[in-house]
């Protein structure tokens, strides 16, 4: 028998998903599961990320047809609240390009879950994303292509939630082959 070896996957295709949601009830399995229906991806079960895009990420349409209780990994930001408080969620993104080759390095994104209005969390989104970029080698890699999406309410029942979200859909697996050792 022969092994194949291959390297961590790398996130390919994903989609934008916001939503929101109140209930009487309670939180999780109802605020929560109704902003995710409300998102369009009740069914699935969710995993989250940290904040980095690869190179190759690129941005699809949201799936309309899924198998439920498939496995959907994102970078994600959440608010959980009560019945009169804003409920504030927001992510930015924007593309590492290399100087000189003109070639996408890869992305970087920020999420904002708190209380503000949607232009209060447009300049904390600003903020945080300069923050992390401060962090690249800007001598070679500038930010650019940035892109914001916000989604807030207020709800009129005892609890609310609002998401935005970045789905990965499918996957490059690398193929690593003559490692030492290996049948």
């Amino acid at each position: 028998m022969k092994d194949i070896i291959v390297g961590n996957r790398v996130p390919y295709e994903y989609f934008v998903a916001c939503g929101v949601g109140e209930s009487d009830n309670c939180t999780h399995a109802g605020s929560f599961h109704l902003a995710l229906a409300d998102a369009g991806i009740e069914r699935y079960n969710l995993m989250t990320y940290s904040s980095i895009l690869p190179a190759i990420a690129t941005e699809v349409e949201k799936p309309i047809g899924y198998v439920h209780g498939s496995v959907l990994e994102t970078i994600m930001a959440r608010v959980d609240g009560e019945k009169s408080e804003r409920l504030t969620a927001g992510i930015q993104y924007g593309w590492l390009i290399e100087g000189e080759s003109e070639k996408k390095y890869g992305g970087l994104v920020v999420e904002y879950m708190g209380h503000g209005t949607e232009q209060e969390a447009q300049v904390e989104l600003d903020e945080y994303l300069k923050e992390l970029y401060s962090k690249a080698d800007q001598q070679r890699l500038r930010l650019e292509n940035r892109r914001t999406i916000i989604k807030s309410v207020t709800p009129s029942k005892k609890y609310g939630t609002t998401l935005v979200a970045l789905g990965f859909v499918s996957y490059v697996w690398p193929v690593i082959e003559g490692k030492k050792g290996m049948r």
